[in-house]
């Protein structure tokens, strides 16, 4: 627990007034999963994910992504050495402990698809040799909203893999002010020291599966995810991996809170966390306005709490 308020607060020197949005990528990296964070520009979501590298003592890449990105640029490939005449396996800059995939969604199909294998296996292959990568793994992707120029949309596929997608938002007036004044004063980035190595984190990720969950509380998450295949909004709910999201993200979030074990309300949130961007609407729910997170809201009021 303690370990969990070091890192949050080291991230806070550097991002004014977004303690919720850290506490979900700080429950994400707990329970082993990936973050996607889509807001407009300017906002913030490169810094974040840099303030959460800078706090760890891991090794970071960053991928700024564009039309012309290919997938040996993320992976990695074979280059023949005239001198021992082989081919020697160069890494990419995904095998990294911490990999920011920025503008995630400027990049062609063909290259968004290189992560798949490394985001759920933490492992790449390079001309038939697996690599795998140093744990622990995160990717944190960053994209634009979808309507705006130059976007490809991710794949449902890739979307599946991201634990959460989240949404960083415009700062209240009071952070604003505070970050104005910062900029002035010259001090707006102040210089972020690691506070945990790589160990912490695997340690803690180990503690998170030893948080208890009720067979009660398990037949509620199971009972969640059931439910969004049967609305009628939603042309395709949420998948077996969506529950195993669920699940994990909840016992992540009752180790943040010092407790041994999950309450209702923990399965509840981490589906608000891990639910709504699997979900596919149909085209009269699309038309409707009706948001995703709207509907994850209609079914926690239809499920019975335990």
């Amino acid at each position: 627990m303690g370990d969990v308020l070091k890192l949050k607060e080291s991230m806070e020197q550097r991002i004014i007034g977004k303690g919720q949005v850290i506490d979900k990528i700080i429950a994400a990296l707990l329970s082993d999963g990936h973050v996607l964070l889509e807001d407009v520009p300017g906002v913030g979501k490169t810094s974040i994910a840099k303030a959460l590298a800078d706090s760890l003592s891991l090794s970071f890449a960053r991928i700024q992504c564009t039309p012309d990105l290919t997938p040996s640029d993320i992976t990695g490939l074979s280059i023949y050495n005239s001198e021992n005449k082989t081919f020697e396996v160069v890494k990419g800059p995904v095998v990294s402990n911490i990999v920011l995939v920025d503008e995630l969604n400027r990049t062609s199909p063909k290259t968004q698809s290189a992560l798949l294998e490394v985001m759920e296996e933490h492992k790449v292959t390079i001309d038939g040799k697996e690599i795998p990568v140093p744990e622990p793994f995160i990717v944190i992707g960053t994209q634009n909203p979808a309507d705006m120029a130059g976007t490809y949309p991710l794949p449902e596929a890739q979307l599946d893999r991201f634990m959460c997608k989240l949404s960083v938002g415009y700062p209240d007036l009071s952070a604003s002010n505070d970050m104005a004044k910062r900029f002035l004063d010259g001090n707006l980035h102040d210089e972020t020291h690691s506070v945990l190595s790589g160990s912490d984190i695997l340690s803690m990720r180990e503690k998170v599966k030893e948080v208890k969950v009720d067979e009660k509380l398990v037949s509620y998450a199971v009972n969640i995810v059931d439910a969004s295949r049967k609305l009628a909004e939603i042309a395709v709910g949420a998948s077996p991996r969506a529950l195993l999201s669920l699940l994990r993200c909840a016992q992540a979030l009752a180790y943040m809170d010092g407790r041994d074990y999950c309450i209702p309300e923990d399965i509840a949130n981490s589906a608000v966390i891990t639910l709504p961007h699997r979900f596919i609407l149909t085209t009269e729910a699309r038309l409707s306005s009706v948001t995703k997170e709207d509907l994850v809201k209609k079914i926690l009021q239809k499920v019975i709490v335990p």
